[in-house]
């Protein structure tokens, strides 16, 4: 097929494709219209003969000039390739792209340009074309890059693929005359094997977004995050395939009120001083600007460390260049305006803006956040401060063989009995109002949860069960505001111990997670004495480096 059968030229200049699905060189365009122009008398569709200005100019094979009035269209530019195509003047140009490497399946390459994707998330390019496997070539295509005689977002583009099932990966190219060149090597991801619409399901995984601190209870402290992941029931590797999942091609998910598609996470951060301007402050999420010409730029504020007048943010650029001290910041949404102060620091993102997955534990991207309970000691993440932290071992404890309504206790075992003294109250409770149960400094076990029960030996001998919602690692739990007098007073001295699990079973299974700093033995008690009474059931079990468990043997009491 000759280009002749697909394309078109009209009297005014428009260069237009009429059929087929062929596609051509710019070279080939020139040549063609070089053809045309020296034909005695233009017909038919082909309005150019030695008569008409010159149409076209080549300085390269790769690099062809069309001479006004002679132009093409969008249209007309998804069936050229390799090289650039200036018309207007300059005021306008496509340039040459080429993806080389390899991908797995079929994947559909994206380009994101100026924060849009370039022909939505399918493209006219679908898996490939005009590709040369022997070369290693993916795909070769024209994108504008200048229009109006405005260079979009300085000729920056950037690659992506992004597809289910793959693993990801992008390449930021600034584009120009001729060809320029993305590489992107993708292949099958062996721990993103779960059907999308299953995945699609998993509603339940939560991200609190926004700076925020995590404390690991790995002795670090509270340290600065950009979110809070929740992986709720799920496993590890199930969170990094729902964050794969808000993130692909063809996502309808919004992430810091970015299309999905379209978020990489943390890219710059900078501290600033002179907070000030109209309006309100600075909010999370909001988009920033900043420059003009050559040096402007705007990002997404996706963690703030507001001081007053000044701070710290972490951003993710999405059009331009970042900034320099001392450009001004300016809030699109607050109007607000402050100052760079000192160097600006460029951090490199993941693919999966979660970070990676070994199959059984995360190692995440700068800034990503999860939540404490939810890390084993295999999982690594990196606070806003660039420090690796990683978790203490958090083992989880099942009691299997319920049945829904079963009165359930599971607490430290001495020998085969409860361990009631496993601590003992250092003040007497006997007033109202009371928020802190103070056992001694150093005698909180370290691996108790933050939250859960206490089991307090009242002076009557009951033991009394009481929430608590925290405690300090070592003298204090802080508890409800609650009634010690009398007859639930308790002198200092009593027992007080942590029921692990103090419930009536919600399941037939029920589980606990702990932090895991030594072996211990546990005492497991089960009791349902109502309809279809059973036997009070009785047991210890071995929590190790690896958690542990125990299943209630029913014997019926009828």
């Amino acid at each position: 097929m000759a280009i002749a059968d697909d394309f078109t030229v009209a009297v005014n200049g428009d260069i237009r494709h009429a059929s087929g699905t062929t596609r051509y060189t710019v070279l080939a365009l020139h040549r063609w219209l070089q053809d045309l122009a020296d034909q005695a008398q233009g017909s038919g569709n082909d309005l150019l003969d030695i008569t008409s200005a010159t149409p076209s100019a080549r300085a390269t094979d790769n690099i062809i000039t069309l001479n006004a009035p002679y132009n093409i269209d969008d249209a007309a530019a998804e069936y050229l390739y390799d090289g650039s195509i200036t018309q207007s003047g300059g005021d306008v140009v496509y340039s040459g792209l080429v993806v080389v490497g390899s991908v797995y399946g079929a994947t559909t390459l994206q380009v994101v340009q100026d924060n849009v994707l370039y022909d939505t998330d399918s493209p006219f390019w679908g898996t490939g074309i005009n590709t040369d496997p022997a070369a290693n070539i993916l795909c070769r295509m024209l994108i504008k890059t200048r229009t109006a005689g405005a260079d979009v977002d300085g000729k920056r583009v950037r690659v992506y693929a992004r597809e289910w099932g793959a693993t990801f990966a992008e390449f930021e190219v600034t584009m120009g005359l001729g060809n320029s060149v993305a590489a992107i090597f993708t292949s099958q991801d062996l721990n993103n094997m779960t059907a999308s619409v299953t995945v699609a399901g998993w509603t339940t995984i939560t991200n609190t977004e926004g700076y925020q601190t995590i404390d690991l209870l790995n002795g670090d402290g509270a340290q600065p995050y950009y979110s809070q992941w929740n992986k709720a029931s799920y496993s590890i590797n199930q969170l990094y395939e729902r964050a794969k999942y808000i993130a692909r091609r063809g996502t309808t998910e919004t992430i810091h009120g970015l299309d999905g598609e379209l978020f990489r996470g943390i890219t710059h951060q900078w501290a600033y001083d002179g907070e000030g301007g109209g309006g309100t402050a600075f909010a999370e999420d909001e988009h920033i600007t900043w420059g003009s010409g050559l040096t402007a730029g705007e990002a997404v504020l996706l963690a703030l460390n507001d001081a007053g007048t000044t701070g710290t943010m972490w951003v993710q650029l999405i059009k331009g260049v970042p900034p320099t001290d001392p450009m001004t910041i300016t809030g699109v949404t607050s109007g607000r305006t402050c100052e760079i102060n000192g160097a600006v620091t460029a951090r490199s993102v993941s693919p999966v803006f979660l970070g990676q997955s070994t199959g059984s534990a995360i190692i995440g991207a700068f800034g990503i956040g999860i939540e404490a309970a939810d890390l084993s000691k295999d999982d690594k993440i990196f606070d806003l401060t660039n420090t690796l932290r990683t978790p203490p071992n958090n083992v989880i404890f099942y009691v299997y063989g319920l049945e829904i309504g079963d009165r359930v206790l599971v607490t430290w075992a001495d020998g085969s009995n409860v361990d009631f003294n496993q601590m003992t109250l250092a003040t007497t409770l006997s007033t109202t109002g009371r928020t802190q149960v103070d056992v001694g400094a150093g005698n909180i076990p370290g691996d108790t949860p933050q939250t859960g029960f206490l089991r307090i030996e009242l002076d009557s001998g009951i033991y009394r069960q009481v929430a608590y919602t925290a405690h300090d690692g070592s003298r204090y739990f802080t508890i409800p505001s609650t009634d010690f007098t009398d007859p639930n007073d308790a002198t200092s001295g009593n027992d007080v111990f942590v029921a692990y699990l103090d419930k009536v079973a919600a399941a037939d299974t029920e589980q606990f997670t702990v932090k895991y700093t030594a072996p211990r033995t546990m005492f497991i008690r089960a009791r349902w004495g109502g309809t279809a009474p059973i036997k009070t059931f009785e047991s210890t079990a071995a929590l190790t480096t690896g958690g542990g468990s125990a299943t209630v043997n029913r014997i019926s009491d009828e």
